[in-house]
């Protein structure tokens, strides 16, 4: 596996970019159970233009995550390791199987009770905090397994932004939908007559979120629509494509998704913690994400493997496939973004919130340590 130089910043932004959600997230666990508890929750839901600031934060600024999410696929889709279908579908069965399971279990516990909308919860992986956690090994990790880490993160997030689509999204406004979906289709037709300045893009982009804002699919989804419509050329650093990735990877590493942890962590434990994580809705997460998903992953990916339809690169094992799984059991920033589409309940979000973070650093504890004692011995 080829390792690109857009791929190396995409990489060092997002492990630095985890690390700096690991702390931005205690800060805000910290002061979230402190004395000034109370004026932290208000900001965060202080109103302004009928929503509040977590509410914008949530809707708008993670929009431009999105859109770097999209950026990112499409370039491993024409260059990357998806251009390639054998290289591909390993990531893409580990990815499948890491949606399905987690899925599986919580409805397991959750199937016909107020709480099953909520199965969308452990599918998610985060790019950010599992990079941040295998930068920590160094340069003993092989490329090939960061690679694949971020490619099954990336066709993760893809199958959690069809999920937020199909059933996260409220009642239609038909209207306000046509005339995204117009916007859209305006923007293609610029990228057919090889139009390659950003500014109508990123304008069309605003007006497409506004609309879809107002149709009832939530409003992120516009990033990833508006990454496709940004040509992408022979994927050069003169591409339109690449100058916008390039530039956002750090605003949304270092700006858009720490503002997000800070908003979005603000967590009170205040209740009965052994009765918080014996709730149906809490076992089905805690297990979707830390038994889901890296048996998920890794049976699917060897399901693969045996029939012949992807092959594993030389300097991977299956033992390294299973630490990655557990670093797919991450789930943070997606997880508690599809949380609060879930529900409705402020007490349940708070602890399904709670769950997904004490979930997502087992998970991550155990990749961290196997794969450490797997690549100890380990010579670059």
């Amino acid at each position: 596996m080829k390792q690109t130089q857009l791929f190396k910043e995409f990489f060092n932004s997002e492990k630095a970019g985890g690390l700096t959600l690991i702390f931005c997230t205690l800060i805000s666990l910290l002061i979230a159970n402190s004395s000034f508890k109370a004026d932290y929750y208000d900001f965060w839901h202080l109103e302004f233009k009928e929503h509040s600031i977590e509410h914008w934060i949530n809707d708008g600024l993670m929009t431009i995550f999105f859109l770097l999410i999209g950026l990112e696929l499409e370039r491993e889709i024409y260059k990357g390791e998806l251009s390639n279908i054998k290289d591909a579908l390993l990531p893409a069965f580990g990815a499948i199987g890491g949606i399905a399971l987690p899925a599986g279990i919580y409805l397991l516990f959750n199937y016909g009770t107020p709480t099953q909308s909520g199965a969308g919860i452990p599918m998610a992986t985060d790019i950010a905090f599992a990079l941040g956690i295998l930068s920590l090994l160094g340069n003993r990790v092989p490329t090939s397994l960061k690679v694949f880490l971020t490619a099954l993160a990336v066709i993760d997030d893809l199958g959690a932004i069809i999920i937020i689509a199909i059933f996260y999204s409220k009642a239609l406004f038909w209207n306000n939908l046509f005339i995204a979906i117009g916007i859209f289709a305006g923007l293609l037709i610029l990228n057919r007559l090889k139009v390659r300045n950003l500014i109508p893009y990123l304008i069309g982009g605003v007006a497409m979120w506004y609309f879809m804002l107002n149709s009832g699919i939530h409003a992120t989804i516009t990033g990833v629509l508006l990454a496709f419509a940004i040509p992408f050329g022979n994927g050069d650093k003169k591409s339109t494509s690449y100058i916008l990735q390039h530039y956002l990877h750090k605003p949304v590493a270092f700006i858009v998704l720490p503002i997000f942890a800070l908003a979005n962590t603000a967590i009170g434990i205040d209740g009965n913690l052994s009765e918080i994580i014996t709730q149906n809705y809490s076992i089905g997460i805690a297990l979707g994400l830390i038994i889901g998903k890296p048996v998920g992953i890794s049976l699917m990916t060897f399901i693969g493997y045996k029939l012949g339809f992807c092959k594993l690169p030389t300097d991977l094992s299956w033992d390294k496939i299973i630490g990655v799984g557990f670093l797919g059991g991450i789930g943070f920033t997606m997880s508690i973004f599809i949380t609060l589409l879930a529900f409705d309940d402020p007490i349940i979000i708070n602890n399904t919130k709670l769950i997904i973070l004490l979930s997502s650093l087992l998970a991550g504890a155990i990749g961290y340590l196997l794969l450490n004692k797997i690549l100890k011995f380990t010579v670059q």
